[in-house]
């Protein structure tokens, strides 16, 4: 299950509505919205809407949102077993496909291993059945606790 954080919300209304996104990011804040779920076999998904402020001058997604949304699939995959804060140690990525105003992107993860300090995944950004993006990571669990809020 989730760790009970004081900074995850709960959509109500909308496209998005029982889908949950942090609000303790202000950089996931400005780059997303991003959201999560999770099902009742535990498997989190992530999706955004792509709109206007995710595209670059060709009018696809930019690559940086895609880099940021990537990395946010990580620690929504993670959280379970993560438990706490955590830095992204590693990243990669390959871009596959472009995505466009309107469109839905989904992410998924899976984890591969989680060691005791370090969690080791990779995920899949798609759009339907399209592959636009792959990628993997680690996450470093951090002992930082209650950081003040800039």
């Amino acid at each position: 299950m989730y760790a009970k954080r004081g900074d995850l919300q709960v959509e109500t209304e909308g496209e998005f509505a029982g889908w949950r996104r942090w609000t303790r990011d202000g950089f996931e804040s400005h780059a997303g919205p991003f959201y999560h779920r999770m099902d009742e076999e535990g498997r989190i998904t992530c999706a955004f809407r792509v709109a206007r402020q995710h595209l670059n001058g060709l009018r696809n997604v930019h690559g940086g949102c895609y880099m940021a949304f990537a990395d946010y699939c990580l620690f929504a995959s993670a959280s379970p077993v993560l438990e706490g804060p955590g830095v992204t140690l590693s990243f990669s990525c390959e871009f596959l496909d472009a995505a466009r105003e309107g469109e839905l992107v989904i992410g998924s993860c899976e984890i591969t291993r989680a060691g005791r300090s370090i969690v080791f995944l990779r995920g899949t950004l798609k759009c339907g059945e399209r592959p636009l993006f792959t990628f993997s990571g680690s996450l470093k669990r951090t002992k930082f606790h209650n950081l003040p809020l800039a």
